[in-house]
C-alpha cells in the first residue's frame, strides 16, 4: 500500500466498533491499524508511524487519558480523538485538557468522525510557523503566547481569552485559527454585547421563513455561517442568562435548532471566546452559567497588558508608523523623537495596544510628517488628570475644569461615530471602550 496515505490507529476493545472505524477510513481512502488495550496500543506507536490516534475512553488495561498523556510525551507532533460515553461532558473536556485534539461521542455518528478525521489529517498540511507574524513584540509574556498559539492550534479544544480591551485578544483568535487545520474555514467573529437580546437567537442559530413577524426568509446563523471554520464569541460575559442556557446546549451538542425548526442541525464549528472581564468571578458570582464556563473555558489563555510587555512598544509603534505612513500616502514612516518613545514607555496604556494605534495616529496627524515629539503625542499624565467631579456647589468643585474634560469626551465620541459612519461598535474599538461603554457615554452626554 502508497506510504503516502494517511494511517489512523484505532484502539478499542469492542471488536465491532473497530471494524466500523475501519470500514468508514478506507471508503475515507486512509490506511489502519488497531489495538485492543493500552499496551498493545503503545506497542503500534513504537513500530509504525501514524497520522491520527483514536481511542475509547475505556480501556481493559487503563483509560484512554492515559494514551493521551502518552502520546503527548512521546509522539507530541500525533493528534488523538477520544471516544467518550454520550452526555459525558466531564470525560471530553478532562481528555481535551490532556491534550486530545478532539473528542467525538458514542453511539458513533459517522459524518461528524468523518469531519473530525478529516481535520486531524490536515493538521500536518499546516503552515511552518511564522518568526513573529502579526503578534510582535520579544518579551517573555509575547514569546510565551506564540507557542502557546501553535500549540492550541493542533487542537479543537475550546479556548477562551482573557484580557484588557485593547490587548490584541481577537488577533490572538485569529492566529489560533490560521495555523490550525481549519485555515481555509471561515473565522466567524461576533460581539455578544453588539447583539440586540430580542435577535439573538436568530443570530447565532438562524430561523425559517416565516418562524416570527418579519422573517421573510430562512437565514443561516452565526454557527453555520462559520462551519469548518471558527466562532469567535467576543465579550461573551455579555451574553444574556437566557441565551448562556441555549449556547450551552449547541456547544455540547453540536448541533444548533433555528428558529422555527423542529430539528437540529449539527454544525462542525470550533469555539474561541474572549472577554474583558473576569469570567470566572463572574461565575462565582451567579452571573455567569457555570457549566457554560466549565465548556467554554477548556484552556485559558492570558494576553498581557501593554505596561507588562514596555520593551515591546518601540517595535509596536514602528510597525504601527510604517502601517499609517501606507495609509496616509507618506514616502516614510515617521520617527518618534527619543523623548516621545520615553514618554510611550513610560504610559501606562488603560487601552492597551488600540490605544497605542490611536494615539499615533493623531500624533501622525500633528505632526510634519517626520518625526513625532512627547508634545504631538498628547499623553496626560496621572497628575495631568481631572480630579472626579464633585456635585456643583460643593467646595473644590472644578466646574470650568469639568465641562472641558466633557466637551473634550464629546469631540473624541463623535469623531469616532463620524469615522465609523455612525457604527457604535466599530466607533466604541478606536476608543479604546466596550459597546456598552460607548452607548453609555452616548446617551449621558446626550450626544446624537
Amino acid at each position: 500500500m502508497n506510504s503516502s496515505v494517511p494511517a489512523v490507529l484505532i484502539v478499542d476493545d469492542e471488536a465491532d466498533l473497530r471494524e466500523l472505524v475501519e470500514i468508514t477510513l478506507s471508503r475515507m481512502g486512509l490506511k489502519s491499524a488497531s489495538a485492543a488495550s493500552l499496551a498493545e496500543a503503545r506497542e503500534r506507536l513504537a513500530a509504525q508511524r501514524f497520522d491520527l490516534c483514536i481511542t475509547d475512553m475505556r480501556l481493559p488495561d487503563g483509560n484512554g487519558i492515559s494514551l493521551v498523556e502518552h502520546i503527548q510525551q512521546q509522539h507530541p507532533q500525533l493528534p488523538v480523538a477520544v471516544l467518550t460515553a454520550y452526555g459525558n461532558a466531564q470525560a471530553a473536556v478532562e481528555s481535551l485538557k490532556a491534550g486530545a485534539f478532539d473528542f467525538v461521542s458514542k453511539p458513533l455518528d459517522l459524518q461528524m468522525l468523518r469531519k473530525l478525521v478529516d481535520t486531524a489529517i490536515k493538521l500536518n498540511a499546516a503552515p511552518p510557523a511564522a518568526d513573529e507574524g502579526p503578534l510582535l513584540g520579544q518579551s517573555p509574556g509575547i514569546v510565551a503566547l506564540r507557542d502557546l498559539i501553535e500549540r492550541l492550534a493542533r487542537s479543537q479544544a475550546p479556548v477562551h481569552i482573557a484580557g484588557e480591551s485593547g490587548s490584541g485578544k481577537e488577533l490572538v483568535a485569529r492566529l489560533i485559527h490560521a495555523r490550525g487545520p481549519r485555515a481555509a474555514g471561515p473565522f466567524t467573529p461576533v460581539n455578544c454585547g453588539a447583539i440586540p437580546n430580542e435577535l439573538m437567537e436568530s443570530e447565532f442559530f438562524g430561523h425559517l421563513k416565516g418562524s416570527f413577524t418579519g422573517a421573510a426568509r430562512d437565514k443561516a446563523g452565526l454557527f453555520q455561517a462559520a462551519e469548518g471554520g471558527t466562532l469567535f464569541l467576543d465579550e461573551v460575559a455579555d451574553l444574556p442568562l437566557h441565551m448562556q442556557v441555549k449556547l450551552l446546549r449547541a456547544v455540547q451538542e453540536r448541533a444548533v435548532r433555528p428558529v422555527g425548526a423542529e430539528k437540529e442541525v449539527a454544525v462542525n464549528v470550533r469555539i474561541i471566546s474572549a472577554t474583558h472581564k473576569d469570567l470566572a468571578a463572574l461565575a462565582t458570582a451567579g452571573d455567569f452559567r457555570q457549566d457554560l464556563f466549565y465548556r467554554l473555558n477548556v484552556i485559558e489563555v492570558r494576553v498581557p497588558p501593554l505596561r507588562e510587555r514596555r520593551e515591546d512598544i518601540g517595535r509596536l509603534a514602528a510597525s504601527i508608523l510604517e502601517r499609517l505612513a501606507r495609509d496616509n500616502a507618506l514616502k516614510s514612516a515617521p520617527e518618534l523623537e527619543p523623548d516621545a518613545l520615553e514618554r510611550l514607555s513610560a504610559y501606562d496604556f488603560p487601552g492597551n495596544v488600540r490605544e497605542l494605534e490611536n494615539i499615533l495616529e493623531r500624533a501622525v496627524t500633528l505632526s510634519d510628517g517626520k518625526r513625532i515629539t512627547a508634545a504631538e503625542l498628547q499623553l496626560r499624565r496621572r497628575s495631568d488628570l481631572p480630579a472626579p467631579a464633585l456635585p456643583a456647589g460643593a467646595p473644590g468643585a472644578a466646574t470650568p475644569l469639568g465641562q472641558h474634560v466633557v466637551e473634550v469626551e464629546k469631540r473624541a465620541i463623535r469623531d469616532a461615530l463620524e469615522k465609523t459612519h455612525g457604527n457604535k461598535t466599530r466607533a466604541a474599538e478606536l476608543l479604546g471602550m466596550t459597546f456598552r461603554q460607548l452607548r453609555y457615554k452616548v446617551k449621558k452626554l446626550r450626544i446624537e
